[in-house]
């Protein structure tokens, strides 16, 4: 029986919500509560969602029940209501928390009011987190890889329901923990192939319409543990036949089990080929160092580089050890003043295992009560470290700007790392091949995007020629748009851009300008000369032959580009007598 409960309907142009709920039977004695937001365009560091978002929860029912996961705070009243509709508060026995990020424990502390005997399962690290975030006593239990839960023959189906607990540590949080169901043959995995998908369809009936969102959340979240998730399956490998595996966000997946877990594993062990890599060190649940490790670890991706992040809370002190001393660049935070002993002990092992090959750098956690960025920073040189970029300063509570600073300081660390490789792949084309793919000619713009957010606004800008026209009606443009590319972030579907096209007589210090490498964060606009708020999308610059405004409105990944296909929705010629600037290149492996 599937129950669809609409708990609000509001205008996307208006930035408002749709927020509605699914609660339905997924297997014997098992239930989904799926909170569904349809409406939400940004996750987590900035990751634009083109499709919403789900928040799942599961209810088991043996001889005792188990509630695996809550939800978003927003789903408070309706996420009860249908709660209550499967089960009492008060009968539930226990409640396993896969892992402890808002958007599947909200809920958490409005339940152990109505039930406060519920004894909560979860991880070591997961229930540490728990303490300081429901603020009220309840009875836990610590657990790890191989041990199992118990909940007894439900008394209709006479089936056994057995829970057995895998560790996941980083994915994507430290504290992760998954459940299998012996009973049903269900993995729970939260976070862990899940992927930001809004639909009332309940599997992965349609494996074509998902793998694009699927692959994108991979690359955002689970990419930058690839060698953690290579471990977690290992893990799931040990397991008898799995028959669904029931995420925290999006459709649960039964139909194409083979495919998403060998997707894992495909582009995990791409990522974990002995190849250089950089360890993001942060400090969960202190300041904002998650996210701020996130924004580095995405943007280094982004450069086609590998990342490992390691929490130094809850990281063994032989893997920190061995993970720091074999990077190729260390990434340091800074860590509380009256920091505990455990805290010392992981950053003592860091600071041991660092060697004087690695290019290093430091950013502040912005907990309230850091260790000096500058004396963390003249530290690391007294040891000889290259420093990879300026120490990365926070002064005040993170927004769009600041993360958006840090993914890329991130890239260009990337870029660092990757400089010899890039080197070399120029180099590798056939001479006339190479030369006749230089003949290809295109025009030169200027592309231009700005986002606000709250009272925070970001921009950014690059060069482009890869551009064409691609349809009449609607009118629609492609743009080729490099991996690393700092406003790559700014394109994602339903997001607006400007295209400017520059004139024949008049580009020259345009392109000087905007060819240069910013500082991270550095304004592109700075001494140009520009027209705002005539265009969705960005500013016009002053001296431009024309503008476009655009919609992005398709992405399709190349190798080493994401070609955008977007819909032009308005624009204007300044000068109806200019020509367009036309770029001409003698090879064609490189800009």
């Amino acid at each position: 029986m599937t129950e669809i409960q609409t708990t609000a309907t509001m205008n996307e142009e208006t930035n408002e919500q749709k927020l509605t709920l699914q609660s339905e039977r997924i297997g014997e004695d098992t239930f989904t509560i799926r909170s569904l937001d349809w409406n939400r365009s940004r996750f987590d560091i900035e990751f634009g969602l083109r499709n919403g978002t789900t928040y799942n929860s599961f209810l088991i029912k043996g001889s005792r029940t188990a509630l695996i996961d809550t939800s978003h705070l927003k789903f408070k009243d309706s996420w009860f209501n249908a709660l209550i509709k499967q089960v009492a508060p008060k009968e539930i026995d226990y409640l396993i928390v896969s892992h402890t990020e808002p958007d599947h424990s909200g809920l958490i502390a409005d339940l152990l009011t109505l039930n406060p005997d519920i004894e909560i399962y979860a991880s070591k690290v997961a229930i540490q987190f728990l303490k300081d975030q429901v603020h009220k006593p309840f009875k836990s239990t610590a657990i790890k890889s191989g041990d199992e839960l118990d909940l007894g023959k439900n008394p209709s189906s006479g089936i056994q329901h057995k829970l057995e607990f895998l560790s996941a540590p980083n994915l994507h949080w430290p504290d992760t923990i998954f459940s299998f169901d012996y009973g049903t043959k269900t993995l729970y995995t939260c976070d862990a192939f899940g992927l930001h998908y809004c639909s009332e369809e309940l599997f992965d009936q349609d494996p074509d319409v998902i793998s694009p969102d699927f692959k994108f959340y991979y690359e955002c979240l689970m990419g930058p543990n690839a060698r953690s998730v290579l471990q977690a399956l290992k893990r799931i490998d040990a397991l008898p036949s799995i028959e669904t595996i029931a995420v925290g966000h999006g459709p649960l997946l039964r139909h194409n089990l083979e495919l998403w877990t060998n997707n894992y594993r495909e582009w995990s062990s791409q990522r974990s080929k002995g190849e250089s890599y950089v360890a993001v060190c942060y400090l969960s649940q202190y300041g904002y160092c998650d996210r701020l490790s996130q924004a580095l670890a995405h943007g280094i991706g982004k450069a086609g580089a590998q990342v490992q992040l390691l929490d130094l809370r809850a990281t063994d002190a032989q893997e920190l050890g061995a993970i720091v001393n074999e990077a190729k660049a260390v990434i340091v935070p800074t860590w509380p003043n009256q920091a505990d002993t455990e805290i010392r002990n992981s950053v003592g092992t860091l600071l041991a295992a660092l060697n004087q090959k690695q290019w290093i750098a430091v950013y502040d956690a912005f907990g309230g009560n850091d260790e000096p960025i500058d004396s963390l920073a003249s530290q690391l040189r007294s040891l000889g470290q290259k420093e990879a970029f300026s120490p990365l300063r926070v002064k005040e509570i993170p927004n769009s700007k600041t993360y958006q600073r840090f993914e890329e300081a991130g890239t260009d660390l990337g870029q660092l790392l990757n400089k010899n490789k890039s080197i070399a792949a120029m180099k590798s084309l056939d001479g006339d091949l190479d030369k006749a793919l230089g003949r290809l000619s295109g025009g030169l713009y200027i592309v231009t995007a700005s986002q606000i957010d709250g009272k925070s606004k970001r921009s950014s800008a690059m060069v482009a020629s890869w551009l064409s026209q691609a349809s009449f009606n609607p009118p629609g443009l492609t743009v080729a748009v490099a991996k690393d590319r700092a406003i790559e972030t700014f394109m994602q579907i339903g997001d607006h851009f400007v295209v400017n096209i520059l004139k024949e007589e008049n580009y020259q210090h345009l392109l000087r300008h905007f060819l240069k490498r910013f500082p991270p964060g550095a304004n592109r606009f700075s001494g140009v000369n520009i027209l705002e708020d005539i265009a969705k999308g960005g500013p016009v610059l002053s001296e431009a032959l024309a503008f476009l405004d655009c919609k992005v409105s398709q992405r399709l990944e190349g190798p080493d580009h994401w070609i955008i296909y977007a819909i032009v929705e308005q624009g204007n010629v300044a000068d109806t007598e200019g020509t367009t600037a036309v770029h001409h290149r003698k090879v064609g492996n490189h800009y």
